[in-house]
């Protein structure tokens, strides 16, 4: 099945979000669903070359439900108009995500809205060596996909506790998100080399991903 079918069906969701409509039209979500499995499923035979244990994780455990949780949001829309794959991306260590929508596509990965203490550390690792983050985002194999760290619209306006407000890095530590992403097009993600793509994404992304790490695993 084409993964253009994707694309249409969340149009047609976006166009009718409703039980009713999500309803009358199930076998079309499951086609879509498959179809995108079935590509995770290529992406993921890729990126177990280079690490091992995603040879364990199954294309279902990266997805999450369509259902939007309108517990705290009753306004949202019932369902998402997004497809995605979480891989090892939470709060506490950093990850690898794919968004594809009408609305926007992208790729990318970090750390999103970490913890108190996950953000604490980081805060610490840049306040010790906060150089080589920014020399790593702005190099080779970092820059060959992504053009640096996202605009954080959840940054500090001034120093955060425990920092002199003239830090050498003292843009790095008023941030709470660590994140590079970039969009993709309707074409790229259709196109047979897209799990090529997400390779190269996935491979670029390791310099950031594997400070964080360091900085998150770091015990004194």
């Amino acid at each position: 099945m084409s993964k253009k079918q994707i694309f249409t069906f969340l149009r047609d969701l976006t166009a009718n979000n409703s039980k009713e409509w999500m309803d009358a039209n199930r076998k079309h979500y499951q086609t879509a669903k498959n179809t995108w499995l079935a590509e995770i499923e290529l992406i993921l035979k890729r990126l177990s070359v280079h690490e091992p244990s995603l040879e364990q994780v199954k294309p279902k455990e990266t997805i999450m439900r369509i259902n939007n949780n309108r517990r705290f949001q009753p306004d949202k829309p019932l369902y998402k108009d997004n497809f995605g794959c979480s891989i090892g991306m939470d709060m506490s260590k950093p990850g690898f995500y794919i968004h594809l929508s009408p609305s926007g596509s992208f790729v990318g990965g970090g750390i999103y809205r970490p913890e108190k203490e996950v953000l604490q550390k980081i805060r610490e690792a840049v306040d010790y060596d906060g150089a080589r983050l920014r020399e790593l985002t702005s190099t080779a194999p970092f820059t060959d996909f992504y053009a640096g760290l996202d605009e954080d619209d959840q940054a500090l306006k001034t120093a955060p506790r425990g920092f002199p407000k003239d830090h050498p890095e003292i843009e790095l530590l008023r941030r709470k998100n660590f994140t590079a992403i970039k969009p993709l097009s309707e074409q790229e993600i259709v196109s047979d080399d897209f799990p090529a793509l997400i390779e190269r994404a996935y491979l670029s992304l390791q310099p950031l991903c594997n400070y964080l790490m360091q900085a998150v695993e770091f015990e004194e």
